[in-house]
């Protein structure tokens, strides 16, 4: 079996079929030997559980996902890596690659299909410009599913696993946190991929709650309040509110009294529970 780590061979491939990284799709493949079965391991592959991988690439972290898991259905976007897939996945029997967006496809529907029994998982090495609508799809679409665990920019992992109230946090570290637990496992340097991208990347597990950490009265109003409160991070909570839900800042300023929330706060310092009580006011 060839090293999928191995530059050379990589590149000797890539060529053979014709294939140049596309930085639109944002292609860096994994080098680094250490970083996938860490991964693997991490993400709770077993005989009993299977895997759901977004963009596969030349398919190394596909391959080692398939040394312990049970099935891994692997979907990715470039159809110029079908053949690459097909070659360097040739003796893993368990895995299915499938053309497709994760934007788009159905992924309820693919669970069904592809997974009679066990648990499943997902598994990926995430493009930059996906991160955020990927995670967030799958967790809005509550999919019976245990965890997520992705490799993403530092900074994008450090947003995603911020614990609100703290500076780091925005919009999307209150979302996760309402849907799952996040955790920071592993730092990624820039030179375990070609091409080098420009940052690092950290690996994140976010592992999927039964039910929502909080439970607001009114779930859209909610997230709505969340999404306005960050939308304008340099103006107080009171501004942001203001404009984002087209309410008087008198109704603003009440609603901020009545939860104990100070006029001047900014949104990351709020924590779930005064989201949630700024919510049900508001709804009440």
């Amino acid at each position: 079996m060839n090293n999928l780590t191995d530059i050379a061979y990589i590149k000797s491939i890539l060529k053979r079929h014709g294939f140049t990284f596309s930085k639109a799709l944002g292609q860096n493949f994994l080098i680094n030997p250490t970083v996938c079965p860490r991964m693997a391991e991490y993400c709770g592959a077993s005989d009993t559980c299977g895997v759901i991988e977004i963009g596969p690439g030349a398919g190394v972290l596909t391959r080692e996902l398939s040394k312990t898991a049970h099935k891994v259905v692997a979907i990715e976007l470039d159809k110029r890596l079908l053949p690459v897939l097909k070659e360097t996945l040739a003796e893993c029997d368990n895995v299915k690659i499938i053309n497709g967006d994760a934007l788009r496809i159905d992924f309820n529907k693919l669970i069904e299909d592809e997974f009679a029994y066990g648990d499943v998982v997902i598994c990926a090495n995430l493009p930059y410009y996906i991160t955020s609508p990927v995670i967030m799809r799958i967790l809005e679409e509550r999919l019976p599913i245990k965890s997520l665990t992705v490799m993403v920019q530092l900074e994008a992992a450090k947003r995603i696993c911020a614990e609100p109230g703290t500076r780091e946090a925005g919009a999307v570290s209150v979302a996760v946190r309402y849907y799952a637990v996040p955790e920071m496992l592993f730092k990624v340097s820039a030179g375990s991929f070609v091409p080098p991208p420009k940052v690092d990347s950290e690996v994140i597990k976010l592992n999927i709650l039964n039910n929502p950490a909080v439970a607001p009265k009114d779930e859209k109003l909610f997230f709505k309040i969340v999404r306005s409160a960050f939308a304008q991070r340099r103006k107080t909570l009171s501004n942001s509110l203001s404009s984002g839900l087209s309410l008087s800042k008198g109704e603003v300023a009440s609603a901020l009294e009545y939860c104990g929330i100070k006029l001047t706060a900014r949104a990351e310092e709020l924590s779930m529970d005064e989201f949630v009580m700024l919510a049900d006011f508001l709804t009440d």
